[in-house]
Protein backbone atom coordinates (compact mmCIF):
# COMPACT_ATOMS: atom_id res chain seq x y z
CA UNK A 1 0.00 0.00 0.00
CA UNK A 2 2.76 2.48 0.75
CA UNK A 3 4.06 2.06 -2.80
CA UNK A 4 1.05 3.94 -4.22
CA UNK A 5 1.17 7.07 -1.32
CA UNK A 6 1.59 10.20 -2.53
CA UNK A 7 1.66 13.45 -1.01
CA UNK A 8 -0.27 16.93 -2.82
CA UNK A 9 2.79 19.32 -2.25
CA UNK A 10 3.31 22.47 -4.13
CA UNK A 11 6.82 23.00 -2.50
CA UNK A 12 9.43 20.18 -3.04
CA UNK A 13 12.99 21.45 -1.78
CA UNK A 14 14.59 18.44 -2.72
CA UNK A 15 13.72 19.12 -6.60
CA UNK A 16 16.85 21.73 -6.49
CA UNK A 17 19.23 19.15 -4.72
CA UNK A 18 18.27 16.31 -7.57
CA UNK A 19 21.83 16.36 -9.13
CA UNK A 20 25.15 17.81 -8.74
CA UNK A 21 24.63 20.75 -11.40
CA UNK A 22 21.18 22.10 -9.78
CA UNK A 23 22.97 21.60 -6.37
CA UNK A 24 25.86 24.14 -7.85
CA UNK A 25 23.10 26.96 -9.28
CA UNK A 26 21.72 27.44 -5.92
CA UNK A 27 24.58 27.12 -3.93
CA UNK A 28 24.32 30.28 -1.35
CA UNK A 29 27.88 30.19 0.14
CA UNK A 30 30.94 29.70 -2.06
CA UNK A 31 34.85 29.87 -0.63
CA UNK A 32 36.96 31.06 -2.89
CA UNK A 33 40.98 31.64 -2.51
CA UNK A 34 40.21 34.96 -2.41
CA UNK A 35 38.47 34.48 0.91
CA UNK A 36 41.96 33.53 2.30
CA UNK A 37 44.63 35.12 4.81
CA UNK A 38 47.56 32.87 5.58
CA UNK A 39 49.11 33.25 9.01
CA UNK A 40 53.08 32.41 8.47
CA UNK A 41 55.27 32.28 11.52
CA UNK A 42 58.67 33.58 11.05
CA UNK A 43 62.01 32.29 12.92
CA UNK A 44 65.75 33.76 12.53
CA UNK A 45 68.30 31.42 10.81
CA UNK A 46 68.63 29.64 7.98
CA UNK A 47 67.76 26.16 9.07
CA UNK A 48 64.93 23.81 7.61
CA UNK A 49 60.95 24.52 7.99
CA UNK A 50 60.30 23.48 11.89
CA UNK A 51 57.05 21.55 11.99
CA UNK A 52 54.75 22.87 15.16
CA UNK A 53 53.95 19.64 16.77
CA UNK A 54 50.27 21.13 17.66
CA UNK A 55 49.93 21.88 14.22
CA UNK A 56 50.50 19.19 11.42
CA UNK A 57 51.56 21.08 8.30
CA UNK A 58 52.23 24.37 9.95
CA UNK A 59 55.88 25.21 9.85
CA UNK A 60 58.11 27.79 11.47
CA UNK A 61 60.19 29.41 8.55
CA UNK A 62 63.22 31.35 8.23
CA UNK A 63 63.06 34.63 6.05
CA UNK A 64 63.88 33.33 2.50
CA UNK A 65 61.10 29.73 3.10
CA UNK A 66 58.23 32.59 4.38
CA UNK A 67 59.23 34.32 1.07
CA UNK A 68 59.05 31.26 -1.19
CA UNK A 69 56.06 30.40 0.69
CA UNK A 70 54.20 33.65 0.06
CA UNK A 71 54.82 33.39 -3.82
CA UNK A 72 53.36 29.64 -3.45
CA UNK A 73 50.43 31.48 -1.61
CA UNK A 74 50.44 34.20 -4.60
CA UNK A 75 50.31 32.30 -7.15
CA UNK A 76 47.39 30.05 -5.95
CA UNK A 77 45.28 33.04 -5.52
CA UNK A 78 45.90 33.76 -1.78
CA UNK A 79 45.98 37.74 -1.41
CA UNK A 80 47.45 38.12 1.91
CA UNK A 81 49.01 36.59 4.23
CA UNK A 82 49.72 37.61 8.40
CA UNK A 83 53.15 37.41 10.07
CA UNK A 84 53.92 36.41 13.26
CA UNK A 85 57.38 36.00 14.65
CA UNK A 86 58.93 33.27 17.16
CA UNK A 87 62.24 35.46 18.71
CA UNK A 88 65.04 33.60 20.56
CA UNK A 89 63.90 33.71 24.07
CA UNK A 90 67.15 35.82 25.14
CA UNK A 91 65.84 38.84 22.85
CA UNK A 92 62.80 38.44 25.54
CA UNK A 93 62.55 40.90 28.18
CA UNK A 94 59.94 42.05 30.41
CA UNK A 95 58.94 44.92 28.71
CA UNK A 96 58.90 43.49 25.15
CA UNK A 97 61.81 45.94 24.09
CA UNK A 98 62.86 44.08 21.13
CA UNK A 99 59.63 44.80 19.44
CA UNK A 100 60.62 48.57 18.72
CA UNK A 101 63.88 47.61 17.63
CA UNK A 102 64.31 48.58 14.05
CA UNK A 103 66.27 45.64 12.64
CA UNK A 104 63.39 43.23 14.87
CA UNK A 105 62.68 39.90 13.32
CA UNK A 106 59.22 40.82 11.89
CA UNK A 107 60.16 44.32 10.46
CA UNK A 108 63.14 42.33 8.35
CA UNK A 109 60.42 39.47 6.89
CA UNK A 110 58.24 42.39 6.05
CA UNK A 111 61.05 43.98 3.87
CA UNK A 112 61.53 40.69 2.59
CA UNK A 113 58.28 39.93 1.16
CA UNK A 114 57.33 43.01 -0.01
CA UNK A 115 60.32 43.61 -1.75
CA UNK A 116 59.61 39.49 -3.52
CA UNK A 117 56.32 39.70 -3.91
CA UNK A 118 55.04 43.27 -3.86
CA UNK A 119 51.34 42.29 -4.83
CA UNK A 120 50.60 40.11 -1.73
CA UNK A 121 49.02 42.45 1.07
CA UNK A 122 50.55 42.01 4.22
CA UNK A 123 49.54 42.24 8.26
CA UNK A 124 51.45 42.22 11.19
CA UNK A 125 50.52 41.70 14.94
CA UNK A 126 50.68 44.79 16.90
CA UNK A 127 50.66 42.75 20.52
CA UNK A 128 53.55 42.09 23.03
CA UNK A 129 53.30 38.07 23.65
CA UNK A 130 56.16 36.96 21.31
CA UNK A 131 58.58 39.79 22.89
CA UNK A 132 57.48 39.44 26.33
CA UNK A 133 59.24 36.92 29.10
CA UNK A 134 55.56 36.76 30.91
CA UNK A 135 54.04 36.08 27.50
CA UNK A 136 50.89 38.73 28.01
CA UNK A 137 50.21 41.23 25.18
CA UNK A 138 51.45 44.28 26.87
CA UNK A 139 53.37 45.50 29.87
CA UNK A 140 52.53 44.58 33.35
CA UNK A 141 51.36 46.85 36.06
CA UNK A 142 53.91 47.97 39.10
CA UNK A 143 52.34 45.16 41.12
CA UNK A 144 52.58 42.65 38.57
CA UNK A 145 49.30 41.25 38.69
CA UNK A 146 47.46 43.07 35.43
CA UNK A 147 48.50 44.42 31.88
CA UNK A 148 49.14 48.38 32.44
CA UNK A 149 46.34 49.16 29.29
CA UNK A 150 47.45 53.09 28.87
CA UNK A 151 51.16 52.63 28.84
CA UNK A 152 51.25 49.35 26.67
CA UNK A 153 48.97 51.14 23.81
CA UNK A 154 52.03 54.27 23.76
CA UNK A 155 53.96 50.93 22.92
CA UNK A 156 51.67 49.43 20.16
CA UNK A 157 51.20 52.95 18.69
CA UNK A 158 55.13 52.92 17.88
CA UNK A 159 55.11 49.53 16.78
CA UNK A 160 52.36 50.29 14.19
CA UNK A 161 54.56 53.05 13.08
CA UNK A 162 57.28 50.97 12.31
CA UNK A 163 56.09 48.46 11.10
CA UNK A 164 54.15 50.88 8.63
CA UNK A 165 57.35 52.21 7.78
CA UNK A 166 58.70 48.75 6.65
CA UNK A 167 55.76 48.46 4.32
CA UNK A 168 52.67 46.89 5.71
CA UNK A 169 49.29 47.10 4.43
CA UNK A 170 47.44 46.39 7.25
CA UNK A 171 48.18 46.88 11.43
CA UNK A 172 46.61 44.16 13.31
CA UNK A 173 46.19 45.22 17.28
CA UNK A 174 45.40 41.93 19.00
CA UNK A 175 46.02 43.06 22.10
CA UNK A 176 42.55 43.84 23.20
CA UNK A 177 43.65 47.80 25.16
CA UNK A 178 40.82 50.04 25.61
CA UNK A 179 41.47 52.88 23.16
CA UNK A 180 44.31 51.56 21.12
CA UNK A 181 43.28 51.26 17.71
CA UNK A 182 42.54 55.48 17.99
CA UNK A 183 45.99 55.82 19.34
CA UNK A 184 47.29 53.72 16.49
CA UNK A 185 45.39 55.68 14.06
CA UNK A 186 46.34 58.96 15.23
CA UNK A 187 50.17 57.40 15.19
CA UNK A 188 49.93 56.51 11.71
CA UNK A 189 48.46 59.26 10.21
CA UNK A 190 51.31 62.24 12.42
CA UNK A 191 53.85 59.55 11.08
CA UNK A 192 52.95 60.30 6.82
CA UNK A 193 51.00 56.41 6.79
CA UNK A 194 47.58 57.29 6.12
CA UNK A 195 47.07 54.41 3.35
CA UNK A 196 48.01 52.52 6.19
CA UNK A 197 45.11 49.92 7.33
CA UNK A 198 43.93 48.88 10.67
CA UNK A 199 42.49 45.38 11.05
CA UNK A 200 41.17 45.07 14.75
CA UNK A 201 40.66 41.96 16.54
CA UNK A 202 37.53 43.90 17.86
CA UNK A 203 36.00 40.86 19.35
CA UNK A 204 39.26 38.31 20.61
CA UNK A 205 37.73 36.38 23.28
CA UNK A 206 39.80 34.78 26.23
CA UNK A 207 39.45 30.89 24.73
CA UNK A 208 41.05 27.90 25.24
CA UNK A 209 41.90 27.06 22.40
CA UNK A 210 44.93 29.51 21.57
CA UNK A 211 47.54 26.72 23.46
CA UNK A 212 49.35 25.77 19.70
CA UNK A 213 49.39 28.85 18.77
CA UNK A 214 51.28 30.23 22.01
CA UNK A 215 54.20 27.32 21.03
CA UNK A 216 54.26 28.58 17.74
CA UNK A 217 55.74 31.81 18.94
CA UNK A 218 56.99 30.66 21.48
CA UNK A 219 54.73 32.73 24.15
CA UNK A 220 53.76 29.73 26.06
CA UNK A 221 57.39 28.79 26.83
CA UNK A 222 58.01 32.73 28.10
CA UNK A 223 55.28 32.21 30.43
CA UNK A 224 55.76 28.51 31.54
CA UNK A 225 52.34 27.55 30.73
CA UNK A 226 50.10 27.35 27.44
CA UNK A 227 47.17 27.85 29.88
CA UNK A 228 48.13 31.53 30.52
CA UNK A 229 44.53 33.46 31.38
CA UNK A 230 44.16 37.08 29.60
CA UNK A 231 40.82 37.31 31.31
CA UNK A 232 41.46 41.12 32.11
CA UNK A 233 41.30 42.47 28.56
CA UNK A 234 39.82 39.54 26.22
CA UNK A 235 36.68 39.20 26.17
CA UNK A 236 34.62 36.91 28.23
CA UNK A 237 33.33 33.89 25.96
CA UNK A 238 29.68 34.19 27.41
CA UNK A 239 29.35 37.47 26.26
CA UNK A 240 27.51 39.03 22.76
CA UNK A 241 26.70 42.27 24.25
CA UNK A 242 29.92 43.03 24.80
CA UNK A 243 31.74 41.72 22.02
CA UNK A 244 29.79 43.95 19.45
CA UNK A 245 30.06 46.98 21.67
CA UNK A 246 33.81 46.29 21.51
CA UNK A 247 33.78 46.19 17.70
CA UNK A 248 31.81 48.89 17.09
CA UNK A 249 34.27 50.81 19.51
CA UNK A 250 36.95 50.19 17.23
CA UNK A 251 34.61 51.03 13.94
CA UNK A 252 34.21 54.42 16.23
CA UNK A 253 38.06 54.99 16.95
CA UNK A 254 38.95 54.52 12.79
CA UNK A 255 39.58 50.29 12.25
CA UNK A 256 39.48 50.01 8.78
CA UNK A 257 38.11 45.91 9.16
CA UNK A 258 36.39 44.04 12.79
CA UNK A 259 37.73 40.90 13.52
CA UNK A 260 35.94 38.03 15.20
CA UNK A 261 38.55 35.13 17.08
CA UNK A 262 38.07 32.73 17.71
CA UNK A 263 35.69 32.06 14.69
CA UNK A 264 33.98 28.59 14.17
CA UNK A 265 33.18 28.94 18.36
CA UNK A 266 31.66 32.34 17.60
CA UNK A 267 29.85 32.41 14.38
CA UNK A 268 26.80 34.13 16.66
CA UNK A 269 29.08 36.54 16.69
CA UNK A 270 30.22 36.91 13.21
CA UNK A 271 26.89 37.12 11.94
CA UNK A 272 25.56 39.69 15.04
CA UNK A 273 28.77 41.48 14.06
CA UNK A 274 27.91 41.46 10.32
CA UNK A 275 24.50 42.55 10.71
CA UNK A 276 26.26 45.34 13.08
CA UNK A 277 28.14 47.14 10.61
CA UNK A 278 29.26 47.91 6.90
CA UNK A 279 32.84 47.70 7.28
CA UNK A 280 34.46 44.72 6.26
CA UNK A 281 34.09 41.35 9.28
CA UNK A 282 37.47 38.88 9.23
CA UNK A 283 37.36 35.80 11.30
CA UNK A 284 40.20 33.98 12.44
CA UNK A 285 40.37 30.09 12.83
CA UNK A 286 42.46 29.97 15.64
CA UNK A 287 45.10 27.24 15.90
CA UNK A 288 42.83 24.79 18.44
CA UNK A 289 40.40 24.76 15.59
CA UNK A 290 42.70 23.53 13.33
CA UNK A 291 44.35 20.72 15.44
CA UNK A 292 41.20 19.66 16.55
CA UNK A 293 39.99 18.73 12.87
CA UNK A 294 43.82 16.95 12.69
CA UNK A 295 43.82 15.00 15.26
CA UNK A 296 40.16 13.56 15.27
CA UNK A 297 40.60 13.13 11.38
CA UNK A 298 43.98 11.16 12.19
CA UNK A 299 41.79 8.89 15.08
CA UNK A 300 39.98 8.28 12.16
CA UNK A 301 36.64 9.92 13.99
CA UNK A 302 36.16 12.87 11.46
CA UNK A 303 36.30 12.66 7.45
CA UNK A 304 39.01 15.57 7.49
CA UNK A 305 38.42 16.78 3.96
CA UNK A 306 34.73 17.19 4.53
CA UNK A 307 35.34 18.69 7.76
CA UNK A 308 38.18 21.09 6.37
CA UNK A 309 35.98 22.47 3.94
CA UNK A 310 33.00 22.92 6.26
CA UNK A 311 34.59 24.44 8.95
CA UNK A 312 35.40 27.23 6.72
CA UNK A 313 32.37 27.34 5.03
CA UNK A 314 30.21 28.21 8.23
CA UNK A 315 32.78 31.17 8.84
CA UNK A 316 32.09 32.40 5.68
CA UNK A 317 28.09 31.40 5.86
CA UNK A 318 27.79 33.36 9.03
CA UNK A 319 29.43 36.53 7.49
CA UNK A 320 32.73 37.04 7.42
CA UNK A 321 34.25 38.24 4.11
CA UNK A 322 37.59 36.89 4.82
CA UNK A 323 39.03 33.96 7.08
CA UNK A 324 42.82 34.06 8.31
CA UNK A 325 43.69 30.00 8.36
CA UNK A 326 45.83 27.65 8.45
CA UNK A 327 44.11 25.73 5.80
CA UNK A 328 44.39 28.69 3.35
CA UNK A 329 47.13 26.93 1.21
CA UNK A 330 45.29 23.61 0.71
CA UNK A 331 42.09 24.72 0.10
CA UNK A 332 43.21 27.32 -2.20
CA UNK A 333 45.10 24.70 -4.63
CA UNK A 334 41.93 22.22 -3.95
CA UNK A 335 39.56 25.46 -5.35
CA UNK A 336 42.32 26.51 -7.76
CA UNK A 337 42.15 22.95 -9.38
Amino acid sequence: MTDNFKLDLTHRPRRLRRTASLRALVEETVLRPADFIAPLFVVEGQGRPEEIASMPGVFRLNLADVVKECRALHRLGVPAVALFPKLDPKLKDHEGTQALHEETLILRAVRAVKKAVPEMTLLTDVALDPYTTHGHDGVLTAAQDDVANDRTVGILAKMAVLQARAGVDLVAPSDMMDGRVGAIRRALDAAGFTGTGIMAYSAKFNSGYYGPFREAVGSAQAAGTRLLSKATYQLNPANRREAITEALLDEAEGADILMVKPAGLYLDIIRELRDATRKPVAAYQISGEYAQIHAAARLGWLDYARCRHESLLAIKRAGADMILTYFAKEMAALLKA
